[in-house]
């Protein structure tokens, strides 16, 4: 395979993937490497990096999809972007097998450096059923495709006459009790109240929400007793809380068991089945050369070099959910790396950039540490829990929780345009409300066009008429003088 001739001819740096890590690693090293003779790539399948924090807010329709968004082209300017995936790479060789998203035939790219920021995909298992029914809840388009569908199924529910299908239509069920799992959970829960006001057809006990978490407490990003309360707050809306549960089958009805027995826990007939039961590291660093450890992350030093038993591997670094980063403040996962969050993501990708930069002038490197600020999280309007760490543990619950909810997220969107944009549209809704305007055919946009394109077809023609027959007449027999 021989380099596609459209792409620059310059010492490159290669960063795989363009969510949190790539973009702010080309934001902070563009102009630095293309001053210096060289050019930092962008292989991405999407055209824009992902705020993954406000999906819930997408899918509860509280922020505007394309905001929730950071335009790759309009803000690297200085990098040459590919729209892709690399689907190998061959670091002893510097190049990268890359697979155009237009479909066209796969080529290779050379590098000097390589930044691996693939990030993470949604962790599954093989449940029969899963694949066709659910959805997950991290990119921007199933965020729509969800408030969507919320909407779709209360109106269409609205005029249906069978008790059955219309319970059904009103059941959602969302697995998994981390952050994901329940600020979607919530903010699906305010779209719906904020819908069903709407519709007099529906009433707001008709609809169920159902959260289904494998393990005995939620969120354990939080403390414990936070996380009793959020439970209780779930409750006290209706949601129904299950603990201990997993999910067995989505064929047909949902079928429910118990941990750890696996003893069967009921069955649940519901359209909506929203999957946030975790992530994973993103399966295409299965295809280099470079050292993995048990979770199939990447291994790296504090420094965000990748390194592996043979000792550190030169002009290769990774940070984000696909590398396993020591935290060296010691309070992150079990296995003592960083926690995969937005928080780390973020300062990570800053110190590689600047790392990255100083070891090309053979400069001192530093170790990433970052204090864990906390965790803020958003239950719809006015609702939420927090846990910040600044001068010692703060918990909040409710209305203040919510505004450090907005207030962190609303800082830590990338770039000053996209802050603008999400901020006053949240100040917009707080004036006009929250938007329940269902956006129709979303999956088939050419669906009216076809229609009035495509000839009608020409009427029957009118059956012939039928001559009516003659009614023969009555034949009268005279009255004579004998018959009276």
């Amino acid at each position: 395979m021989a380099t596609t001739p459209e792409l620059i001819d310059r010492p490159r740096v290669l960063v795989v993937g363009g969510g949190y890590v790539g973009l702010y690693v080309a934001l902070k090293l563009q102009k630095k490497i293309a001053n210096a003779g060289g050019i930092v790539t962008v292989v991405d399948p999407l055209p824009y990096m992902t705020y993954q924090p406000f999906l819930p807010e997408v899918a509860g329709g509280n922020i505007e999809a394309r905001h929730a968004v950071v335009s790759h082209r309009q803000h690297l300017k200085q990098t040459e972007l590919i729209q892709g995936r690399v689907t190998s790479i061959d670091h002893a060789n510097r190049t990268a097998v890359i697979a155009p998203s237009d479909g066209g035939e796969n080529f290779e790219i050379p590098y000097f450096d390589v930044v691996i920021a693939a990030g993470a995909i949604t962790r599954t298992f093989p449940i029969k059923g899963l694949a066709d029914k659910g959805i997950g809840l991290k990119t921007i388009e199933e965020a729509v495709a969800l408030r969507n569908k919320v909407l779709e199924r209360i109106e269409s529910a609205s005029t249906m006459t069978d008790p059955a299908e219309r319970a059904k239509a009103l059941t959602f069920v969302v697995v998994g009790g981390g952050f994901a799992g329940i600020e979607c959970l919530t903010e699906m829960e305010d779209l719906a109240r904020a819908a069903v006001r709407n519709n007099p057809r529906v009433r707001q006990e008709e609809v169920r929400f159902i959260l289904v978490e494998a393990m005995g407490r939620i969120m354990p990003e939080v403390t414990a007793s936070q996380a009793e309360w959020v439970v209780e707050h779930l409750r006290s809306r209706g949601i129904e809380v299950l603990l201990n549960t997993s999910l067995d089958s989505a064929e047909g009805n949902l079928k429910l068991i118990n941990l750890p027995d696996k003893t069967p826990a009921g069955e649940v007939e519901a359209d909506t089945l929203v999957w946030a039961a975790g992530v994973q590291a993103n399966p295409m660093i299965r295809s280099t050369d470079f050292p993995l450890e048990p979770r199939g992350r990447v291994r790296v030093l504090p420094d965000l070099r990748i390194a592996g038993d043979e000792g550190i591997v030169e002009n290769a670094w990774a940070a984000g959910d696909i590398a396993a980063v020591p935290d060296l403040t010691g309070k992150g996962l079990p296995d003592g790396t960083c926690v995969p969050n937005a928080q780390h993501a973020l300062r990570q990708a800053k110190k590689l950039a600047k790392n990255l930069w100083a070891s090309r002038w053979d400069k001192p490197l530093h170790d990433y540490k970052h204090k864990n600020l906390g965790a803020v999280a958003g239950f719809g309007e006015w609702k939420g829990v927090a846990n910040i760490n600044l001068l010692g543990r703060i918990g909040l619950k409710g209305g203040l929780a919510w505004l450090a909810h907005r207030g962190y997220h609303g800082m830590a969107m990338p770039t000053v345009e996209r802050k603008f944009r999400v901020i006053f549209g949240w100040i917009l809704a707080f004036f006009a409300g929250r938007d329940t305007t269902q956006l129709m055919d979303l999956d088939n946009p050419r669906g009216a066009f076809v229609a009035a394109a495509t000839p009608a077809p020409k009427p029957a023609a009118a059956p012939a008429p039928v001559e009516a027959k003659p009614v023969a007449e009555e034949v009268k027999t005279p009255v004579t003088a004998d018959a009276k």
